[in-house]
């Protein structure tokens, strides 16, 4: 299964980590990510699918009731690298965080994924 940069991005985002179901997570991640992946985040260091999942899962159950939303279209870099914008929190309320997904591709698939957490954006006061 190959799929586009973009793609992988929102997939990751939405259908991974703002996955509920761990049976569902877990049969996505092994869809998206190469078996050794990398996943590098300000809490530590985790590779291959099931820590993947699981600490997806881990990170789910901290916010359930959290959605993610992109701030701008997800970045393609000459299909082997992109990047993603996103904010999380409660639905109809302000943003909680901010992050950006970094990822690159190997053979269609993430091999390796940054999640870097951003300031949250300045909403225009006019």
């Amino acid at each position: 299964m190959t799929d586009t940069v973009t793609s992988l991005l929102a997939r990751n985002l939405h259908g991974v980590f703002g996955e509920a179901d761990d049976a569902r997570r877990r049969v996505l991640v092994d869809e998206l990510f190469t078996e050794d992946a990398l996943f590098v985040e300000p809490a530590g260091v985790t590779r291959g699918r099931a820590a993947i999942a699981a600490i997806a899962g881990k990170i789910r159950a901290t916010h359930p009731g959290f959605a993610y939303a992109e701030l701008a279209p997800a970045e393609n870099l000459h299909g082997l690298a992109g990047r993603l914008r996103w904010t999380s929190g409660e639905p109809g309320r302000p943003p909680s965080y901010a992050g950006t997904d970094i990822i690159v591709v190997e053979n269609g698939r993430i091999a390796a994924l940054y999640l870097f957490f951003d300031p949250l954006p300045v909403k225009d006061v006019a």
